[in-house]
Order: C-alpha cells, then structure tokens, then sequence
C-alpha cells in the first residue's frame, strides 16, 4: 500500500486528499501546523475577508454548496465551506494538527521520503504532496524602525482582533487586495487613517448580491440551476482572462470599466490622479470592490503616495521626509509568494536541494513535477497562479493528473516516479515564452521572481491548463 503525506490543509490539500481517497488511496496523512483546517481561509480574518471569484465557481465542481449566503462568500463562510468537504469525505480523521513540516529528505535506497517537523519527530511516506500554497506566509516590508514602533502594529494576515481603531490615528502600508477589503471598516472607525499606496490598482465594480430564500430553495430543489449559474461564471472569467494578453480587446474592455468606475465613484481631481494607474490593465492584480473608493474619498482618510522609507516609534516617515505621528500600523504588504517551499528544507535525489534547483525562480513541468525530486508533487506550484478564474478549478486539474500518475505507478509496479529533465526545460520555455507576452511582463508585480522571472501564473485562462493536464503524458517521466 502507498502511503502519501500532504503538507497543509487548505483547498489544495483537500483537492488532492479528496480525489486520492476517491480512487482507492487509504494511507493518507494530512500535516497542519496550525490547529485548524483551512489554509489562508483559517488565517486571513481581517474584516471584510472574502473571496474576489464568485463562490458558485469558487467551490468544488462535485460539492456545489446551495446555502452561500451571498455571489462572494466571505471568509468565515468559505472557512465552514472547506471544513464540511473535509467531515463529508472523511478526510478530517486524516489532518495531524501541530505537524510543521521543516524539511523533507528522498532516501535513494528505500524509494522514500523521510518527514521532519519542528518538534523534531519524523516520518516516512511513499509518496510527499506539497499544498503549501504562494500565499501562506506574510511578509513584513525590510522598513528600518518596524520593530522600534511603540504603538499596536500588525500584519493584516494576523489581524489583531483585540484592536479598536475607535478614535486613533491609524496607518495602513499597502492598498493592494486585503487592504481593498479591510479599508472601509477601518476608515468608518478610526479618527484619521493614512493610507500609503505604492502604486494605484485598477479597480471594478464587484457584482455583489446576496442570495434569497428563493435562490436557495431553487439550488436545492433543482441542481441543475447551481450548474447553469457556475458554467455561466466559468465562461465570463474565461472571457475576463483574455484581457491578460498584450494589446488584447478584452483588456481595453476591461480597462474601460475600471476607469469608469474610478470616474463614477471619485470626484475629487487630486485624490483621482492619486488613483489612477500608470501601467496595462492586468499587469498588477485587478480588484473588486464597491465600497473602497468611497471610503478613501472620506474627510478623515489620506492616500500618500510617497514610499515608506522608515518607521519611528511614534509614526510612519515617506519618501518626502514627513513624519506621520500614528496610533497603530496595519501591514496590508502581502505574503513571500517567491520563494516557494523556502521554509521547508528538501533534499532529492544525489542531495540536490530544492532551493538551490530554485534559486533562480520555481519551475516546474506543469506546476507540479521537479526533476531530481522523486515522488514530489506539488499542488498550486509554480506557474500555476491566475489572473483571472478560479484557483479551485486548477486544483481540481491537478489533483486528477496526480492520481493518474499514482494509479500508473500501481499498474506497472514501479516504486519512483521522476520528470524529466528535458520535459521539465521544453514545458518551462513554452511557458515563460507565452509571459513574455502578457501584461505581467510590463511593470513589478508579486508574480515575477527577483531574477525577473514570471514564477506565480499561468499564461491565460484555465480550459487550456484543463486540457494539457487531463491526460498523463508517461514519456515525460522516469518510472522505476
């Protein structure tokens, strides 16, 4: 019998653990370093936490849910939404809580991975699954002065929830996709809140709406009704990813709606320059939202735009030299999504470390599979990100590709599984050749590597990256 290990227990780990318990797969194990379930929809509790892809499509094909509450869930729902999939399909019994993962090491004479975690207990499994995710571990700017701060500071993926904004000066360093969300409440709360913007987002309209009784009562009377509305979400965000392409007509639609909404809902000429983009439409992760605008066009919130060059005990200094005297810090700066897998120590095959192979940026034959590392999948690897569409339906696709790969090992009676160096090189041109042509190649952006790389997205939407992984391909790979 197999035994596989999966590292995390968000929507990529329960993708894989779900499909693999499916096919026959019982020697499974899920490590959690934390005490729950559920991946950055556990951790990022900040207010307003939510979901820019429609939940109809942000869902499991095969676990539609008729009781969302509203079009985009918001995190606790799609939190309860990850732990019922978990207790339905058995996979909840199969989570070790408390189980970091800091290195992993393949043993050439047992065909085998030896597990270790931070409290120094290790165990081996056949095969080692990595659902780590890009976005698991937030990332504090390299400001000087960030830990002189004497007020309440804290990143927003740790939100402080004994924090009341109630009449005190608050800063937020950053304005990017969880600062869009949080922002309104805290500009309606605090007596002044500074926001410091890098560079302006492209922002459109989130078609938002709560579901009635009636829509739920429909859903679960008449499935079909859920299918029609995902397949209809699924086609316009196939449609919405096209606009990722240079010069693309989708993209100039989109653009017109965002500076639409930017003219609609902003009057003010200074704050509106302050919030227009300078760069193609896609280039840095498009937003949704209704609500912000109108809250940084409040009397009692400022947008500056000059970077953050230190903090002091008692405030934020800009680029300008002027210092914000400030009550509280929110870091809304994102997370490492870079260096995939650097907190884990992987060793493969001849003692090649992982982040030596990566050093350069992550790559990897269809997201998932790394020469000189046997028996290593990885879920939501490199180059599997999107700009537009939903995550889950890439999961999904790889989840069944590895099941492939798995049942082929069974049928011949091989122990190790290896891409190729050569696939690996031929799918990794093919890719960064189609980014080189995106809207991400045009300005900096959390989806390209120090090295210039490309190392978080697909290039477009997500039926091609269906298609290419629906069947497996036995000659890119090594069997033994």
């Amino acid at each position: 019998m197999t035994s596989i290990g999966i590292i995390g227990s968000g929507f990529g780990a329960l993708a894989v653990a779900v499909e693999l318990k499916r096919s026959g797969h019982t020697d499974l194990r899920l490590w959690e370093r934390a005490d729950d379930l559920g991946g950055v929809w556990r951790d990022n509790t900040y207010p307003g936490a939510g979901c820019d892809v429609p939940s109809p499509l942000y869902s499991f094909s095969y676990e539609p849910n008729p009781r969302w509450s509203r079009r985009y869930a918001l995190q606790e729902e799609i939190h309860a939404y990850i732990r019922k999939v978990a207790d339905k399909h058995g996979i909840s019994p199969l989570v070790q809580y408390h189980r970091e993962v800091v290195a992993a090491t393949w043993n050439e004479r047992t065909s085998t991975w030896t597990v270790t975690f931070a409290d120094d207990t290790a165990q081996t499994v056949d095969i080692l699954i990595s659902a780590v995710g890009q976005l698991s571990r937030p990332k504090l700017p390299p400001i000087p002065g960030v830990e002189t701060f004497t007020g309440t500071s804290f990143h927003s993926a740790e939100w402080d929830h004994d924090f009341d904004a109630t009449g005190k000066r608050v800063a937020v360093v950053g304005a990017g996709a969880s600062a869009v969300q949080f922002i309104p409440k805290l500009a309606g709360e605090a007596a002044r809140l500074t926001v410091f913007q890098r560079s302006p987002n492209y922002l459109m309209p989130k078609p938002d709406k709560p579901y009635t009784a009636f829509h739920r009562t429909l859903f679960r009377i008449a499935p079909v009704t859920q299918t029609v509305e995902r397949g209809g979400i699924w086609t316009i965000m196939e449609q919405f990813a096209q606009g990722l392409k240079d010069e693309s007509r989708m993209g100039k639609v989109n653009k017109r709606i965002a500076m639409r909404h930017l003219d609609k809902q902003v009057k003010n000429p200074e704050l509106k320059a302050k919030l227009t983009p300078d760069y193609p439409i896609g280039c840095k992760r498009i937003l949704f939202s209704n609500e912000f605008y109108p809250a940084l066009a409040r009397a009692n919130v400022d947008v500056v735009t000059s970077a953050v060059t230190a903090v002091t005990p008692d405030g934020v200094i800009d680029a300008e030299g002027t210092e914000h005297k400030v009550d509280a810090i929110v870091y809304a700066t994102g997370f490492d999504a870079q260096n995939f897998l650097e907190s884990i120590d992987i060793t493969g095959a001849g003692g090649q470390k992982l982040a030596t192979q990566w050093a350069d940026g992550a790559h990897a034959y269809l997201g998932m599979y790394v020469p000189h590392f046997p028996n290593l999948f990885v879920t939501y690897g490199p180059n599997t990100n999107l700009g537009g569409g939903s995550i889950i339906y890439m999961l999904e696709a790889q989840a069944r590709h590895m099941r492939q790969a798995l049942d082929r090992l069974k049928a011949g009676g091989y122990t190790t599984v290896e891409v190729t160096e050569q696939a690996e090189e031929s799918y990794d041109r093919e890719i960064q050749d189609k980014l080189d042509v995106s809207v991400w190649s045009h300005c900096d952006n959390w989806y390209r590597h120090p090295s210039g790389r490309i190392t978080s997205n697909w290039p477009g939407a997500t039926l091609p990256f269906a298609k290419r992984t629906k069947v497996l391909e036995p000659d890119a790979y090594s069997w033994s």
